[in-house]
């Protein structure tokens, strides 16, 4: 469901190594030369790219493309090129450290990474911030948002696609009391959306729409301005239907007067290799618009061109 290109042949590291070296000499950087590079070349090559520059000329690429670029572009590259677990922890870091819309940030992170993604990221922001995820995300987070932020960055889902009904039917009765209550920040609701693996939780919420009459977000809508009922809302979205959470996404970030960049990018950096092909389609489906065209409309230069090579655009 990744929407990157890879070209069939893919050059020697040696010679892409050499390029990106040749957009940054001489009169202005070739952002041309960069974009055809780096924007056609999965994790793992973007790693060895990395490495291989590093031999080469004694300076990490990352280094090198923050003193050539500027802005959204540099963003967007710089998170791109990071190793998918490192770029985790670089953005989990850099929510820790704002106010209460990067909750959404650490939900989305904990949610819709695998539990071995999610333990990379965190062994990736033990080795380049000398402290655990879970320390600052206890430290920078308060109340109920801590109530479930916590558990859910700590958490190791089982994965497998085994499910107990009789468990989901008990658990769906045990969400819907607590929603009835309105206790939306009770330990064994928490307990269950941080604990239970995604198979599992997507049967006990099949369950709870059975038994109850009701989607659960539909009955998590009690008060739309409440933020962490919204950051609830959005777990459950994360854990249940991802394509759904990042379409809405890039639906504000892009239908706003004046973009989001930050949140287009990070989509895009973070999803562009998993399921951005999925996300692209439920775009389309709720906005009947292609996505590539909301980006045309909302961006431009080479941080547009960067966009849309991520997000596979085709030339009509």
């Amino acid at each position: 469901m990744s929407t990157l290109t890879v070209p069939q042949q893919v050059p020697p590291v040696s010679e892409d190594v050499e390029q990106l070296r040749k957009a940054f000499s001489g009169w202005g950087t070739n952002e041309g030369l960069i974009i055809s590079i780096l924007g056609h070349r999965n994790a793992a090559q973007r790693k060895l790219i990395r490495q291989a520059y590093a031999e080469a000329y004694g300076e990490d690429l990352l280094k090198a493309l923050d003193k050539e670029l500027s802005n959204d572009f540099e963003r967007l590259v710089l998170l791109w090129t990071l190793d998918p677990a490192e770029r985790d922890a670089f953005l989990a870091n850099e929510a820790t450290k704002r106010w209460t819309s990067s909750n959404q940030v650490l939900m989305e992170i904990a949610c819709t990474r695998s539990s071995d993604e999610l333990l990379l990221a965190k062994q990736a922001y033990h080795a380049r911030f000398k402290k655990s995820l879970e320390e600052d995300v206890a430290h920078h987070t308060s109340g109920d948002f801590r109530k479930l932020l916590f558990p859910l960055v700590s958490s190791y889902r089982y994965e497998g696609d085994e499910v107990n009904m009789t468990l989901a039917k008990s658990e769906a009765k045990i969400l819907h009391e607590k929603i009835s209550n309105k206790a939306y920040s009770d330990e064994e609701l928490i307990r269950i959306l941080a604990t239970r693996s995604k198979a599992q939780i997507n049967a006990t919420l099949n369950q709870y729409k059975n038994g109850f009459g009701n989607d659960i977000n539909k009955d998590l809508k009690a008060d739309p301005k409440d933020e962490f009922l919204a950051l609830l809302r959005a777990t459950v979205k994360c854990l249940t239907r991802p394509e759904k959470y990042f379409e809405k996404v890039l639906r504000l970030a892009v239908n706003k007067r004046g973009t989001d960049e930050g949140a287009l990018t990070r989509v895009v950096a973070t999803r562009a290799e998993v399921d951005m092909k999925a996300i692209k389609d439920e775009y389309q489906r709720r906005n009947s618009i292609p996505l590539d065209r909301a980006i045309v409309k909302d961006t431009h230069g080479d941080y547009e061109k960067l966009l849309l090579e991520l997000v596979g655009h085709e030339d009509a």
